[in-house]
């Protein structure tokens, strides 16, 4: 047992833990956790600079952008030579459809006036024709010649169709038509006879009953 007296003033040695090694490394030496805050940092500045630039509006990229004049001229060429063409290309079109529908109504008129002669039983009334008023203005008036053949009842008719439309000015067109029709009521009796005579004869001559 220690019965030494103990000095008041004499304060008791505090024990302390031995420093880590990065105490000793030097100031000017910094850590690689404050280097990468300064590169985020540096980079958190940099990008409102980049923003700005693209709002700026003389910057190169908006110039760049821009139209000049040459190319403008040359759009409103382009643009005006294909509405040009395409303007001919409807025209045309129009003009054909009118076109098709004129020679449809001209070819029923003149179908409608050979059936009118076709009809007509009596052969001077079918040479002197007749005339009659088609739709949308049009004035056809149409006449036949008739000639007869070598065999009875057969006649050759040379048609003719003339059509004139007012709403054109008057102006007139003439369609000919040249066929062949049997109509014994247009036949000469007396013309009749003697071609059937004829006919026998040479039915007969070919046959060798006659010389």
């Amino acid at each position: 047992m220690d019965l030494r007296p103990r000095d008041p003033a004499r304060p008791e040695p505090v024990k302390t833990s031995p420093l880590p090694p990065s105490a000793f490394r030097p100031a000017s030496a910094k850590s690689p956790r404050l280097r990468a805050q300064s590169k985020i940092k540096n980079r958190e500045s940099q990008i409102p600079l980049r923003h700005s630039a693209l709002r700026t509006p003389h910057s190169a990229f908006a110039r760049a952008r821009a139209f000049s004049l040459l190319e403008v001229l040359v759009a409103l060429m382009i643009f005006a030579l294909a509405a040009v063409v395409l303007g001919a290309t409807y025209v045309n079109v129009l003009n054909s459809y009118e076109a098709v529908s004129r020679g449809s109504a001209r070819d029923e008129d003149v179908a409608f006036a050979r059936a009118q002669l076709l009809a007509e039983p009596d052969r001077a009334k079918a040479e002197a024709g007749a005339e009659f008023d088609a739709p949308e203005g049009r004035r056809v008036r149409w006449t036949a010649t008739l000639a007869s053949t070598t065999l009875p009842d057969l006649f050759a008719v040379t048609f003719v169709c003339e059509i004139s439309d007012s709403a054109k000015g008057g102006d007139s067109q003439k369609t000919t038509q040249t066929f062949t029709v049997l109509r014994p009521t247009w036949s000469d009796p007396v013309e009749k006879t003697q071609l059937r005579q004829a006919v026998q004869d040479r039915i007969a001559e070919l046959q060798g009953k006659k010389k």
